[in-house]
């Protein structure tokens, strides 16, 4: 592997970790330097590696070149003389010997420090994903202007303003005490939810998954699961939830193409990622409350069950009656009307999806198709192409092309034979 190829693998597994380890010391009113030192790393190994070859252990170097890039702020610039180097002092008898911590465990503390930070309640949920997206997984502004289907200029404002506010309000980087945590960790759950389908239904470079996102947010929650007080029984169906999916990524992308679940080759799916969504399913029960995570982690252990009998999608049509009542979404309603066409049939679906109201979404008219199609391939072309119509990715748009080509090309035959 030539330097090319390893950067951005690396800036996109190590690029928070150096800025959540500068910024702990530095204080999250200073994150702007951090970025800025953990940016010239970057930079500097592009420039070296290029010209001498990539290090044996290129981690290692990183983090030598952002520490000693992080003393020499604290030696060369007034601000850290006068505020931060006179903090550092405090407990440094002399700032020339001030190292920072790099070890293993305080890069892990670090992060979730910075991800309770970013999970601030000052902040907007679309604030947290965006500083998440930037700070704790390295992406460029423009691919998280992609992500919210929005331009460089409005996501660079978001990021400042929310970076201000948590300065304003005087955040720092700490685990919240006993009494705020449950309500921190509610956001905190959310946010890597959020991300983890980021990831996985992606619209950044028509890429139509990411698995370097998904699982970064699976690295960060199994962190969570490893403190006692962050380790609930919600975290543990996020987990359950998260590693489900991901047991699917080899067989849901083929050769550079999105590859429906009832169309993907089993064998690929990854058993040990299943094995431990069932650990971490079965840890969730401990507690006496039901989340949504518990639903749709007990709704995906269903989805990488091979078998398609009626007791398997009967059991998802009832976790999505519950899901619904507990937190209602048009995505959840539209997937529970699947599963009722696997349960009861097309014309019992027919009738429920009618009553969404989610004729502008495309995924709507991709199922009315494919409950059209067992009767009607005309009406099921129809939906069909609407769908194409409305599809945002070029992802989409080929799933569902080849849906409307498969369908001509079956009416094409029994005309022949007529």
């Amino acid at each position: 592997m030539n330097h090319t190829s390893l950067l951005p693998t690396l800036f996109r597994t190590e690029y928070g970790k150096i800025v959540a380890v500068i910024t702990r010391h530095f204080g999250l009113e200073h994150i702007e330097i951090a970025e800025d030192i953990t940016s010239e790393t970057f930079l500097l190994a592009a420039e070296t590696w290029g010209k001498k070859g990539i290090p044996e252990n290129p981690s290692a170097w990183l983090y030598t070149v952002a520490k000693n890039k992080a003393k020499d702020y604290l030696k060369h610039h007034q601000i850290f003389s006068e505020k931060v180097a006179i903090e550092i002092q405090n407990t440094h008898r002399n700032i020339q010997t001030y190292e920072p911590d790099l070890s293993n465990e305080n890069i892990k503390d670090s992060e979730l420090r910075m991800l309770f930070a970013i999970c601030h309640p000052c902040l907007t949920i679309e604030s947290q994903i965006g500083l998440a997206l930037r700070i704790l997984f390295g992406l460029g502004i423009e691919e998280i202007a992609e992500a919210f289907l929005s331009n460089k200029e409005a996501i660079n404002k978001r990021l400042h303003r929310a970076k201000d506010k948590l300065k304003k309000e005087n955040v720092s980087l700490e685990i919240p005490n006993d009494t705020e945590i449950n309500h921190r960790l509610s956001a905190v759950h959310a946010t890597l939810y959020l991300l983890f389908n980021e990831g996985y239904h992606s619209t950044t470079h028509n890429r139509p998954l990411r698995k370097e996102i998904c699982f970064h947010a699976l690295y960060l929650a199994h962190h969570l699961a490893e403190y006692k007080k962050t380790n609930t029984p919600d975290l543990n169906a996020l987990i359950s939830l998260m590693c489900f999916h991901a047991s699917r990524f080899e067989a849901r992308i083929q050769n550079g193409e999105p590859i429906l679940w009832e169309d993907q080759e089993h064998s690929l799916w990854n058993q040990e990622l299943i094995n431990t969504g069932e650990i971490y399913l079965n840890r969730s029960a401990r507690g006496d409350q039901l989340s949504k995570y518990h639903l749709e982690a007990a709704i995906a252990y269903w989805h990488t069950q091979t078998h398609d009998e009626p007791e398997k999608w009967q059991n998802i049509l009832q976790y999505y009656n519950i899901l619904l009542q507990i937190e209602y979404s048009s995505i959840a309603a539209l997937n529970r009307t699947y599963a009722l066409f696997k349960v009861e049939g097309p014309q019992k679906a027919l009738v429920e999806i009618r009553k969404l109201g989610l004729e502008e979404n495309h995924l709507y008219h991709a199922l009315l198709g494919h409950l059209f199609q067992i009767n009607d391939s005309n009406s099921a072309i129809t939906c069909f192409e609407e769908s194409y119509r409305l599809a945002k990715t070029e992802a989409d748009k080929k799933i569902i092309q080849n849906k409307i080509d498969i369908l001509k090309l079956q009416m094409a035959k029994l005309s022949s034979r007529a």
